[in-house]
């Protein structure tokens, strides 16, 4: 498990350690690392409205991520192999797997499957493609032969953990219940791993996508609704009832794209949109909207969860009203971070930079949204405008 996390720790390690395997953690936090070799477990709470439920996840050890040779060795070796270090990170773990897949190469290893557990579209190309830099031709062919990169899509939600949480237990990880694991079905490499709610599927671009642009981009609409309203907590947010309106209208513009798009029935996504609003008022959680918001700069980038959101709606003929204010929300709350004059220019300039928006029908509507944004209005407001936008274009399904 190549990183120790949240998610390595909170819910890819716990499945695979309930699945039978001993799992190593790789991470670069020595302290972590020694209290995982010395105890030799870890705690997980597993977090809902009606209280909570301990699992002591075991048979675990870990390596210091600095530590090359113990690294390689252990990827030599392994029988799965995940990642969850982040988007950022990713590329700079590339050398270290690199060389652990010579190795396995040298020793006449068996196929390995690498599931990539990361917020990041085509995670697996270009993962590969990070991991080619460091391997010659014979090793590149060994590699395209008998590895299997396998994209998955977290769906857990973890908050950040406080003193509060971890009840002075520094390895304790706090989640919510949900638990199912989607991995691209197509990716593997020989047999598929025996993993605990390990859900392979075909094509898994969808529930890429599905991820991103209702999940992702739904939490992130909720949370810059919420930071509008001065509102600490994701569950206080969509416990607004115009917030909770906006949020599943623009997972909605999403779910009607993607049925265009891969042909999933609405009504089986939205059954995951309704959990998805269930699961964000987990109060037990206690998630920020600041935690969600965070890091605009990457939200805001051209095909993450809001940007390409309104970009897939817009190749399906979907007008992104709903999604649009969010887009405004999170721009509001960039140039209030940054300390900015909350001016039209600054807002269009921001958007162009930071995710190349120069669309000349969604431009001026998120605009007009923020203009609402800076004037004080209400989230009603808000709502009513989008509401006016959608009724401006009528031939939408939504």
């Amino acid at each position: 498990m190549y990183g120790a996390g949240n998610i390595g720790r909170g819910f890819i390690g716990m499945l695979l350690s309930q699945s039978g395997y001993r799992v190593t953690m790789i991470d670069v936090s020595k302290p972590l690392v020694d209290a995982l070799n010395l105890r030799g477990s870890y705690p997980v709470r597993m977090l809902d409205t009606d209280g909570h439920e301990d699992v002591l996840v075991e048979s675990v050890d870990a390596i210091d991520g600095m530590n090359e040779t113990a690294v390689a060795e252990a990827i030599a070796n392994t029988d799965v192999m995940a990642t969850a270090v982040g988007a950022n990170i990713l590329p700079r773990i590339a050398k270290n797997i690199a060389l652990g897949l010579k190795l396995r190469m040298n020793h006449g290893g068996r196929p390995l499957n690498i599931l990539i557990c990361e917020n990041l579209i085509d995670a697996n190309v270009a993962l590969t493609g990070w991991i080619s830099e460091h391997l010659d031709e014979a090793e590149l062919a060994w590699m395209n032969a008998n590895v299997g990169f396998v994209e998955a899509s977290i769906g857990r939600m973890v908050p950040v953990q406080t003193p509060d949480m971890q009840e002075d237990d520094p390895l304790r990880v706090c989640v919510e219940r949900y638990g199912y694991l989607p991995v691209d079905k197509d990716a593997f490499r020989g047999e598929l791993p025996e993993i605990r709610n390990m859900v392979p599927f075909s094509p898994f671009d969808f529930y890429i996508r599905r991820k991103l642009y209702i999940h992702n981009m739904g939490h992130a609409v909720t949370a810059y609704l919420g930071m509008y309203e001065h509102l600490p907590l994701i569950a206080d947010a969509i416990d607004d009832p115009e917030i909770y309106i906006l949020a599943f209208q623009a997972m909605l513009e999403s779910a009607v794209a993607l049925f265009y798009k891969y042909g999933v029935p609405v009504s089986e996504t939205l059954r995951h949109i309704q959990d998805l609003l269930l699961r964000f008022a987990n109060r037990s959680l206690g998630d920020t909207c600041a935690r969600v918001g965070a890091d605009i700069v990457r939200k805001l980038a051209a095909s993450d969860r809001l940007i390409g959101a309104v970009r897939l709606c817009r190749e399906q003929g979907i007008t992104p009203a709903y999604i649009c204010v969010g887009i405004a929300g999170a721009v509001y709350a960039y140039l209030k971070e940054k300390d900015s004059e909350q001016t039209r220019e600054h807002a269009s300039q921001t958007l162009e930079q930071l995710s190349g928006m120069t669309d000349s029908f969604l431009l001026p509507m998120i605009l007009r949204y923020y203009d609402l944004l800076v004037s004080g209005c209400t989230i009603r407001d808000l709502r009513r405008a989008a509401q006016r936008e959608k009724a401006g274009n009528s031939y939408d399904v939504v």
